[in-house]
């Protein structure tokens, strides 16, 4: 029998990896600060696991709460087997100098029970001295 309700599974998990602060050619001026995160999910469950939607909720420090939610993953709904992992990287661009991103991927196992996985809380801070510059990284 298959679950609609979403359930955590042990093992499904998602870590953030690298957050870089960037420049980006495209950036509005209303949204200059540029940061690049790198995602990885990792299935350590004993299931085949497809992520089939995301939603992130980024709070910043301007009072502003920018929620995105959709189907898939950068494009893609990514079946992920037993002992493999999908990496990826996006953007976001900020007003502010400091935001603090999470959220939840959700999918469907091989028996076609519903699972979540969270995405831990990470923050997104422009780099005070800004003659660093683009390329500074937070792991």
């Amino acid at each position: 029998m298959s679950s609609l309700t979403p359930k955590e599974l042990p093992g499904l998990r998602v870590t953030v990896d690298k957050v870089v602060y960037t420049q980006h050619p495209s950036a509005p001026p209303d949204r200059p600060h540029c940061f690049v995160y790198f995602v990885t999910i990792h299935n350590d469950s004993q299931r085949v696991v497809t992520i089939q939607r995301r939603k992130w909720v980024i709070k910043d420090d301007t009072n502003d709460m920018v929620i995105v939610e959709g189907d898939g993953v950068v494009g893609q709904t990514p079946t992920i087997i037993p002992g493999d992992n999908f990496s990826y990287n996006s953007f976001h661009l900020m007003a502010g100098k400091y935001a603090a991103a999470e959220g939840a991927y959700l999918g469907q196992d091989e028996e076609g029970n519903a699972v979540v996985v969270r995405i831990p809380k990470f923050e997104m801070r422009v780099p005070v001295d800004l003659g660093g510059g683009p390329g500074k990284m937070w792991a």
